[in-house]
């Protein structure tokens, strides 16, 4: 598993890091399919985002932010992790429903 280090600044910046590189992993073009999103929730309090990219022939791949350890697990449409991305901490990125 390879494990890549990302200065994030804010929610979109998150969304678009993860879109692209589950778009580059997965060998798909940017911007022809589409990500969906939902928050998570740990005892009721916000803990970070599920994303979830849907392909062609049924394909997911999908990726978690945990907000609490700052760092994005991806995973391939296998379901096994594929990367992780631990968040340069700059202010901390702070997470809000969108």
């Amino acid at each position: 598993m390879v494990t890549r280090y990302q200065q994030i600044e804010n929610l979109h910046d998150l969304r678009d890091y993860v879109y692209t590189t589950l778009c580059e992993q997965n060998q798909l073009q940017v911007g022809a399919f589409e990500m969906t999103e939902r928050p998570l929730h740990r005892a009721g309090t916000p803990c970070g985002m599920y994303f979830c990219l849907c392909g062609p022939r049924r394909m997911k791949a999908t990726a978690i932010w945990d907000s609490d350890r700052n760092q994005i697990l991806f995973y391939d449409s296998s379901g096994e992790r594929s990367q992780k991305t631990q968040l340069i901490e700059t202010d901390r990125l702070q997470y809000a429903a969108a």
